[in-house]
């Protein structure tokens, strides 16, 4: 059984086939609407007029292109209300760091250091 907040959520959830929810260990893939990095995406929820999700956009992007086998996708959290609520995105910038297989293994809100996202990957790669 799945806990979040020491609640019982029932099992742990895998959003690749199409449940929700997003915990570490949870996959994420098809619902995305884009493809996954060979070695690792960077999964960042923004909405349009959020000054700290452009910042987030460019380190992110930079990040993905130093780093080979990994992706950048940028979702607009407005247009996916859906992902939003299964995964439980309150703030944007939101950004979740999947491995190669769609498993969430990180997530993170606010603006993120280079350094630290480099080293989130670490934990997917």
């Amino acid at each position: 059984m799945a806990e979040r907040d020491g609640r019982d959520t029932g099992p742990a959830p895998r959003l690749a086939a199409g449940e929700a929810g997003a915990e570490p260990g949870a996959e994420l893939g098809v619902e995305l609407g884009a493809a996954l990095g060979e070695r690792a995406t960077l999964v960042q929820f923004s909405s349009a007029f959020c000054q700290p999700c452009r910042a987030t956009r460019r380190v992110l992007a930079d990040v993905a292109a130093m780093v080979d086998g990994v992706a950048h996708v940028e979702i607009d959290a407005e247009d996916r209300l859906d992902l939003v609520r299964a995964l439980d995105i309150a703030a944007t910038p939101t950004t979740l760091v999947l491995d190669a297989a769609g498993r969430v293994v990180r997530r993170a809100t606010g603006q993120p250091r280079r350094a630290d996202v480099i080293a989130a990957l670490g934990a997917a790669v």
